[in-house]
């Protein structure tokens, strides 16, 4: 099952109303048969600017973050769970990035190297010299480049 990202702005609402919509959220998830991995609260936010769903006028919000494992096929049955839940503002499901997973396993040896001798600093370096032009090529036929260069 591939990971992915639930963005959820939440109206403002008091703290055991946010806890139920929050519940309400992952047994949604639970019950397609998908796993939680983790949640983030990023807090209560004033939105960016004001956003009107169900009839309703926001200005602030609270955010969280879900990452969970489900399959594919559901992704759509939750998102259309979700824009009908009258305590959602915004909803977004990304798919997680695996080089992210990937990058997890480094160790404190690795990471107290100079740069110079860092795997990741050499494959960048390795990158920009195989990307290097020579320059800026005249194309205008002429022998001499009347500018002075």
């Amino acid at each position: 099952m591939p990971t992915y990202e639930l963005a959820l702005i939440l109206r403002q609402m008091p703290r055991p109303e946010m806890v139920s919509v929050l519940k309400r959220t992952a047994n949604a998830i639970f019950d397609k048969g998908g796993i939680i991995r983790k949640l983030d609260n990023l807090g209560t936010r004033p939105l960016p600017f004001k956003t009107s769903v169900h009839g309703l006028v926001h200005r602030t919000g609270s955010y969280f973050v879900y990452k969970f494992d489900t399959p594919p096929s559901t992704v759509e049955d939750l998102e259309e769970e979700y824009g009908r839940d009258v305590d959602i503002i915004r909803k977004r499901i990304y798919k997680a990035d695996a080089t992210l997973q990937e990058q997890v396993s480094c160790t404190l040896h690795e990471e107290m190297l100079p740069p110079a001798y860092r795997k990741e600093v050499q494959k960048m370096v390795a990158t920009a010299n195989k990307n290097k032009t020579k320059g800026f090529q005249y194309n205008t036929g002429y022998d001499y480049y009347p500018f002075q260069k």
